[in-house]
């Protein structure tokens, strides 16, 4: 039994936090001995842990969301050193992480939805140039609430203000 189909991810998003989600699935994967999504949580799990005891504060469920958009952002990055340097075991493996942290996220915002969203925060701002991007971003954020990468709302927002 895996976090992979629809009905058990729903059962780990009903009524808990990021946090047990991840811990709960994690006992999964020890009980199923599922190497890869093992390792894939505990590394998550370890960051939060890391960044907790940084802060001295504990992670709500956006601090965590952002934590794991930041690891998939890394496994990208190390997806395409892996395909550089012909490594496809290790491209394979990056590939097979990304997919165990995004089934943690929610589903992806469409582009035009976003765009719709950023256009409604640059109305409410009153933005008019790209040095108006923070307040803009401010107001975007939080809507979005991870189902969109920063870097991907700060594009939006700098080309609507561009325009």
């Amino acid at each position: 039994m895996t976090i992979d189909s629809e009905s058990n991810l729903e059962r780990y998003n009903d009524n808990m936090d990021m946090k047990t989600q991840l811990n709960e699935a994690l006992k999964e994967a020890m009980k199923n001995n599922d190497d890869l999504r093992r390792r894939t949580l505990r590394m998550v799990m370890a960051a939060i842990k890391q960044v907790e005891v940084d802060k001295r504060t504990a992670l709500d469920d956006a601090g965590v969301m952002a934590l794991i958009q930041k690891e998939i952002k890394n496994r990208r990055e190390a997806l395409e050193e892996a395909r550089k340097a012909n490594r496809a075991d290790l491209a394979a493996d990056n590939e097979a992480e990304i997919a165990v942290l995004e089934a943690f996220l929610p589903k992806a915002m469409p582009a035009e939805e976003l765009r719709a969203l950023v256009q409604a925060a640059i109305a409410e701002t009153g933005a008019a140039a790209p040095s108006d991007m923070g307040k803009v971003m401010k107001v975007v954020i939080p809507k979005v609430a991870g189902r969109a990468p920063n870097d991907m709302i700060s594009a939006a927002v700098r080309d609507l203000l561009q325009k």
